[in-house]
């Protein structure tokens, strides 16, 4: 074992983020973000009333959708991923495939595993902790949908950036959702963020689906305000998404930049 090589190796790696904005970003803000979260969740347990409340209907309800969301953002930034790990990225493009024919085949990818994970999800979580996650009825299917499209809204963003800035910006993939999770009220209700911080909250689909859930385990209906703010948020996003993806791909073509992706 030599020194110098592990010395080398480590200043290596410390070069790199002086100017690589997403990896300070994994270094400090998933930290923060972890400390914000779990301390919002404390506030609110300790502000609700047992009587009548099942806690642990409501965080696994929350945990699972949770889960659906990121397998549907993940779904679409990795596969966009493993074409650019393989360099194989230009290689479909100069086929006669469309740009939209790859994203129509990374939606229904999102949708597969989804519909996998939370029948797995779903059964772990009947047999291990008697929670039918079915009970949402008829709920489960917009809420379903809404986090697939936002998820597919975010992997999309993360996959146009990747394409501006290459594979420097790939820790997006892996981490882009964990920005939204503290304002998106997955394990607590808005009203347990501070007052600034709610309206914001309202910007993100992903809040309309999580307070839907719990209105719907409390009162058995999916309130009507809540179905359509999560609609109209998701075509925004999509619409700007889409956009902003296409505009990335057209700047990397024309720069000449599809064959040196890495």
């Amino acid at each position: 074992m030599k020194f110098h090589r592990i010395n080398a190796l480590l200043i290596r790696h410390l070069y790199l983020y002086q100017r690589s904005l997403p990896r300070i970003m994994d270094l400090v803000y998933w930290p923060v973000m972890d400390l914000l979260l779990w301390g919002f969740l404390s506030v609110y347990i300790a502000k609700f009333n047992a009587g009548g409340f099942n806690a642990i209907t409501v965080l696994l309800g929350a945990i699972i959708f949770w889960d659906l969301f990121s397998q549907s953002q993940k779904a679409v930034s990795i596969s966009f991923l493993e074409e650019v790990w393989e360099r194989n990225f230009l290689n479909i493009f100069v086929t006669p495939l469309r740009i939209s024919e790859f994203l129509a085949s990374s939606f229904l990818l999102g949708l597969l595993r989804i519909v996998a994970i939370s029948l797995v999800l779903g059964a772990l979580a009947f047999l291990l902790y008697h929670f039918n996650f079915f009970i949402l009825g008829f709920a489960l299917i917009p809420c379903m949908a809404n986090l697939l499209l936002f998820g597919f809204a975010i992997g999309l963003f993360a996959n146009a950036v990747i394409l501006r800035f290459g594979t420097s910006a790939q820790i997006l993939a892996f981490g882009v959702i964990m920005l939204i999770q503290p304002f998106s009220a997955v394990f607590y209700p808005v009203s347990a963020l501070p007052v600034f911080l709610q309206p914001p909250a309202y910007l993100f689909p992903s809040t309309y689906v999580f307070e839907g859930m719990r209105a719907v385990l409390a009162t058995g209906t999916l309130p009507s305000n809540l179905l359509w703010g999560a609609i109209l948020s998701n075509i925004v996003y999509l619409v700007l998404t889409i956009w902003f993806f296409y505009r990335m791909f057209a700047y990397v073509k024309r720069e000449g930049r599809l064959l040196k992706l890495d």
